[in-house]
């Protein structure tokens, strides 16, 4: 049962992600701290099947093609949520938006063209990003606008895509949790590259 818990977790992200579209749908009482919370339980479940799933020894190239995966349609349905509440906010910032979006598109039609697998590379650089990342998804569920955040989020965005891609084309076979694009290079080599227990498998 305890090697299910990975899989448990990154299940349940997929059904947070669902419902808080369903409760913006809604228009509940207290949907932002709802929300709030929601988003922060569902973080916290991206943190810990990693590592859960390591220190089970069940952190096998499926399930973190399968977390990946499930990462992408969570904050697209907090994205999805957070523009039925504000949509203000994504009418002034639609081309910032769309960029990333379409640098994330890019990313993994990269990869399916090179590898025929979605990417799931979990580098150290779009942790950062999933980070900041959740924290404009806050600022903008709380208060419908994010400026500085939103900035940096975009251009920190833009740049750990630009890296993930750079990973994608040096590789010369389809691996997953490379940290970053000096790990990439040590592994066209042929050499074994170290990673964190804790961050990467």
């Amino acid at each position: 049962m305890k090697s299910k818990i990975p899989s448990i977790l990154i299940f349940s992200r997929l059904i947070i992600g669902f419902i808080i579209i369903s409760l913006s749908l809604l228009k509940i009482e207290n949907y932002q701290i709802i929300t709030v919370i929601l988003l922060s339980i569902g973080l916290l479940t991206d943190i810990f099947d990693g590592i859960i799933a390591r220190h089970l020894n069940v952190s096998t190239q499926k399930l973190r093609r399968l977390d990946s995966t499930v990462d992408q349609i969570f904050f697209v349905s907090v994205g999805i949520a957070a523009y039925i509440q504000c949509p203000e906010f994504f009418k002034i910032n639609a081309y910032k938006i769309i960029i990333l979006a379409g640098a994330e598109a890019l990313i993994y039609l990269v990869s399916f063209l090179k590898f025929r697998k979605e990417v799931a590379t979990h580098s150290i650089g779009a942790k950062i990003w999933t980070l900041l990342l959740f924290g404009t998804l806050v600022q903008v569920i709380l208060q419908c606008q994010s400026v500085v955040l939103f900035t940096l989020c975009f251009w920190v965005g833009l740049l750990t895509r630009a890296e993930i891609i750079a990973i994608l084309f040096i590789l010369k076979t389809w691996t997953n949790d490379v940290p970053s694009v000096f790990h990439s290079i040590q592994l066209r080599k042929g050499k074994a590259i170290k990673k964190s227990k804790i961050f990467n498998s």
